[in-house]
C-alpha cells in the first residue's frame, strides 16, 4: 500500500459533523500510528529538499501537529499563525472571508524576517481561504512563500487554485 492509501485507510469519515450534511475527514487516527506518522514526516522532509526553506509556518491548530516535528527534522524555526487575539505580542493581522462569515489570523511581527523562505503547513486544504491568508501574512512580514504542504486535500473544493499564485511547490499527501 502506498503512502496516500495508508493515510486514507487510517482516516475516519464522521458524518454530520460539525453540522448535518458534512462528512468530516478525521485525521486523528494517523497520530495513533507512529510508523505511518514517521513515514509521512520522511516524505515531507524529502519534498523540501533543494528549496532552501528557512522557516515553517504552521496554521492553528492541527497544522501545528506536523509542522513542529518537520521543523525539528529540518533544523529550522517553527512559526505559529493563530486566530486573532491568541498571540500575546505585537502582530501582523489579516482578515479573510469564510463560506459563512469572516475570520482573522495573526503572526508575531518578529517571527519572520524579510526575505526569509517559508513553507506553510496545514492539515487539510479545503477552500484555501486560511492558507491564502497565511501566505499574505508571510508576505506582509516581508518573507517569501516557497512551498505549501497539506496532509489532505479536498480537491473538489479547488483550494489549490488559491495557492498557485504564491508558489508552484504545493504538496498534498492524500486527495479526496
Amino acid at each position: 500500500m502506498n503512502l496516500e492509501e495508508r493515510i486514507k485507510d487510517a482516516m475516519v469519515d464522521v458524518h454530520d459533523f460539525p453540522k448535518p450534511g458534512i462528512v468530516y475527514k478525521d485525521i486523528t487516527p494517523i497520530f495513533q500510528d507512529p510508523a505511518l506518522l514517521n513515514d509521512i514526516l520522511d516524505v515531507m522532509v524529502e519534498e523540501c529538499r533543494g528549496l532552501n526553506i528557512q522557516a515553517i509556518v504552521g496554521l492553528e491548530s492541527r497544522g501545528f501537529l506536523l509542522a513542529v516535528p518537520l521543523s525539528l527534522r529540518l533544523g529550522i524555526p517553527f512559526v505559529m499563525v493563530r486566530k486573532k487575539g491568541k498571540l500575546p505580542r505585537e502582530c501582523h493581522s489579516i482578515s479573510y472571508d469564510l463560506e459563512y462569515g469572516s475570520s482573522a489570523i495573526e503572526v508575531h511581527k518578529d517571527a519572520l524576517k524579510p526575505g526569509q523562505r517559508v513553507l506553510i503547513h496545514d492539515d487539510v486544504l479545503a477552500t484555501g481561504g486560511t492558507a491564502e491568508a497565511a501566505a499574505r501574512l508571510v508576505q506582509l512580514a516581508g518573507a517569501e512563500v516557497v512551498m505549501f504542504q497539506f496532509l489532505v486535500e479536498l480537491s473538489f473544493l479547488k483550494g489549490i487554485d488559491r495557492m498557485q499564485p504564491f508558489t508552484p511547490h504545493i504538496t498534498t499527501f492524500a486527495r479526496f
